[in-house]
């Protein structure tokens, strides 16, 4: 056997439980970190030979036949390599959890060509090449700071994908919202594309399931600093749903008017919430089983100096209101 991360060669020894199973199906089994689609390609290319022979897809397996696999494995992301100082927080063969700061694009795309985290992590490592969008499962939005996940090899990509489906990746995060969020709770309703605003998200009648649970943190008298927890992960989806709830983020371009500031506001903060140049979100814990070695998985990253630094000026340009008494809300569409 001589496997590596850009060529397959094995030679399989059939058991008697394989019996009526189809080739591909078998193989499926055996290489979890690649597609059946992928799968039927190799066998369609003439990779996978069964006692010697081409076969096909479909072909059903007796017991005790000898499969040989010769396969090179194509690239799979053609940007290129980018040289850049990533601060990487957790890493194993398998994976890894980086601190994204804001101002970085995840993807290449229309208007940044270059220069994305993509780019970034195809300088780490030849291996991330070989990786559907170089390993990345989850994305944050450009202006958006914080903590990803980014796989290392096809399984834990995999696995990884299917954590998030199934809501067993726990995120949470940390913002600043304009207006007095009193309570804590969850709001529950459907998301898609804005019908005439293109590049914008909305809460829809027929949408994609979309669950968010928050919880205030700190009060002033004109804004909130808020803990989110993310149940689900639709484009988006905090600054829709903090938007759609009546409380914008501060600083966000697409669904908060960051001019727009309470007459009563003084006139200093007025300036400083203004001119706060992204959306004030950022991606603060991550906590998950590790798919690969089973291992619980709790990294944190501290709260920006951006943010930081709006917070200090919150408590000292705005008056702390009263606490208020925990009462749990649910707001369900």
């Amino acid at each position: 056997m001589n496997n590596d991360n850009h060529t397959i060669k094995q030679r399989i020894q059939v058991n008697s439980n394989a019996k009526g199973s189809r080739i591909d199906q078998y193989l499926s089994k055996l290489f979890p970190e690649h597609s059946r689609a992928t799968i039927q390609q190799w066998i369609k290319q003439g990779d996978v030979k069964i006692n010697g022979h081409d076969t096909k897809s479909k072909t059903l397996l007796k017991g005790f036949e000898v499969i040989d696999l010769d396969i090179l494995l194509e690239q799979l992301v053609e940007d290129q390599p980018e040289q850049m100082q990533l601060d990487i927080k957790f890493e194993d063969e398998h994976l890894l959890i980086l601190n994204k700061p804001a101002g970085l694009v995840v993807h290449p795309g229309s208007g940044n060509p270059d220069g994305t985290l993509l780019n970034g992590l195809l300088a780490l490592s030849d291996n991330q090449a070989m990786l559907n969008r170089a390993g990345i499962v989850h994305r944050l939005d450009k202006d958006t700071s914080g903590l990803m996940v980014v796989a290392k090899t096809s399984e834990c990509q995999l696995r990884l994908i299917d954590l998030l489906k199934t809501h067993d990746i726990q995120r949470q995060y940390f913002c600043v919202v304009k207006g007095q969020l009193k309570y804590p709770g969850t709001i529950h309703n459907q998301m898609g594309r804005h019908k005439t605003q293109r590049v914008k998200m909305s809460v829809v009648m027929n949408g994609k399931e979309a669950i968010t649970h928050f919880e205030p943190v700190e009060h002033f008298d004109h804004y909130t600093s808020v803990k989110v927890n993310l149940e689900t992960g639709r484009t988006h989806q905090i600054r829709v749903h903090m938007h759609h709830l009546g409380f914008p983020l501060v600083g966000d371009p697409l669904y908060g008017n960051p001019k727009r500031v309470d007459a009563d506001v003084d006139a200093e903060l007025k300036e400083i919430i203004r001119n706060f140049p992204r959306q004030a979100l950022h991606a603060e814990a991550l906590n998950f089983v590790h798919p690969i070695t089973k291992k619980h998985i709790s990294v944190n990253s501290k709260i920006p100096d951006d943010l930081c630094q709006l917070l200090e000026d919150l408590s000292y340009l705005d008056v702390k209101t009263a606490d208020f008494d925990d009462f749990e809300v649910e707001y369900v569409e």
